[in-house]
């Protein structure tokens, strides 16, 4: 079995995170849903744990970061082309997102960023491996 990854991310307001993720494409399952989490699905192998902030807490001992003026992470993507990293930054913004620096375009790599309704910060990339650099 592939190795899964669960992100978990404290919430301000769950509703608003579900709603702002569900105008990127993104869905839920529902048997990890309830007033305090959700369940977002990335990839078969990829989710995202949405935690009210009360409940995040529970887990932990350590103070949660504001990201809004914080940073602890960088959540990256990847993408199938240009294409699709602009589409996903046009969704995310429409959505209400922050759009914090304009795109980077390295010739083999393309990336660009947003900042989810509670500051944390996700990156959407492609990459040619046909085109990256060879190391000296």
């Amino acid at each position: 079995m592939a190795t899964q990854i669960f992100l978990n991310l404290p919430v301000k307001n769950l509703d608003k995170s579900v709603a702002f993720f569900t105008k990127l494409g993104y869905t839920f399952n529902p048997q990890f849903t309830n007033e305090k989490a959700t369940c977002m699905i990335i990839s078969d192998t990829i989710y995202v744990m949405l935690l009210t902030e009360p409940f995040f807490q529970t887990f932990t001992k350590k103070e949660i970061v504001n990201a809004r003026k914080a940073v602890e992470c960088i959540i990256c993507l990847s993408a199938g082309s240009k294409d699709a990293v602009n589409e996903m930054i046009g969704k995310a913004e429409a959505a209400g997102a922050n759009i914090p620096n304009p795109p980077t375009d390295y010739g083999f790599m393309y990336q660009h960023s947003y900042e989810d309704l509670d500051g944390h910060l996700w990156e959407i990339a492609w990459m040619d491996p046909n085109g990256m650099p060879e190391h000296q």
